[in-house]
């Protein structure tokens, strides 16, 4: 697990993101099992009870599911899934649009450019 900790955010916070992160990219599978909250302190280096209150909120929002004593496993919702993934592409949008729109680009020419950028950065990650 490799989570860079920013000082804006709560951290238990950013540990959900960083889940949600990874099923929307597939790198956690629905139904697949996830560290325990001691595990994931250790893992992180972070305080037991910031690892519980991750938990507790990735069970509100039913990304994940704990049965009794059992192992945490990454929900197997397909709808669930698919909501993460457009929440997180709306979010980076979101920013990228209000950030690009001070400069004012026709959006055949911004689209270019984003098209450019995309495919030269899935090229970097297809050679990694």
């Amino acid at each position: 697990m490799n989570i860079t900790f920013n000082n804006r955010d709560p951290v238990y916070l950013q540990v959900v993101r960083y889940f949600k992160e990874e099923m929307a990219t597939g790198r956690l599978k629905g139904g697949q099992e996830i560290p325990s909250r001691r595990e994931l302190a250790g893992l992180l280096q972070i305080n037991p009870n910031t690892a519980q209150k991750a938990y507790k909120e990735m069970e509100e929002q039913k990304l994940i599911t704990t049965a009794g004593n059992s192992p945490s496993r990454i929900t197997t919702d397909k709808h669930i899934l698919n909501t993460i993934r457009e929440e997180l592409i709306q979010e980076a949008v979101g920013v990228f649009v209000q950030s690009i729109s001070k400069i004012g680009l026709p959006t055949d020419e911004l689209l270019r450019v984003v098209k450019e950028n995309y495919e030269a950065e899935r090229g970097r990650e297809v050679s990694e």
